[in-house]
């Protein structure tokens, strides 16, 4: 089966880069291709990242609380670049203060990412959505 590439990245002005560090390594174990671009990156590097890699999902970090400002408008960006059926995924502390995830979810559910994941997901969680999402399995 073709390897899927991942394109992973911490949004905005978010300097938090364990955690991606990690989830690169726990996705290239998983058998993807993966795109690291690290710390503080735009909408704008990710979506050409993920044209330049012909990439199958675009998956966004936060840790700094300001995921959700950073993240509006991506899903149109991606459609208006040609990215129309690119998976988006968001994780991490992506929102300011303390919420129902269920309701952090349906935020960013309805700002166009497939799927959101709170704060202290088991990364196997993540892998085990994107064998999903891709038809992996």
């Amino acid at each position: 089966m073709e390897k899927k590439t991942l394109v992973i990245g911490v949004i905005g002005a978010d300097v938090h880069a364990v955690g991606i560090s990690i989830m690169n390594l726990i996705f290239l174990d998983a058998g993807f291709d993966v795109v690291n671009l690290g710390v503080m990156v735009s909408q704008e590097e990710f979506i050409a990242a993920a044209i330049e890699t012909n990439a199958d999902a675009i998956l966004v970090s936060s840790l700094y609380g300001q995921g959700e400002l950073d993240c509006r408008g991506l899903r149109e960006k991606c459609d208006e670049a040609g990215l129309k059926d690119i998976l988006l995924y968001a994780g991490g502390n992506i929102v300011i203060g303390k919420h129902e995830f269920s309701d952090v979810e349906k935020r960013f559910k309805d700002m166009g990412f497939d799927r959101a994941f709170p704060p202290g997901t088991d990364p196997l969680v993540t892998v085990a959505a994107l064998k999903e999402d891709l038809n992996m399995e």
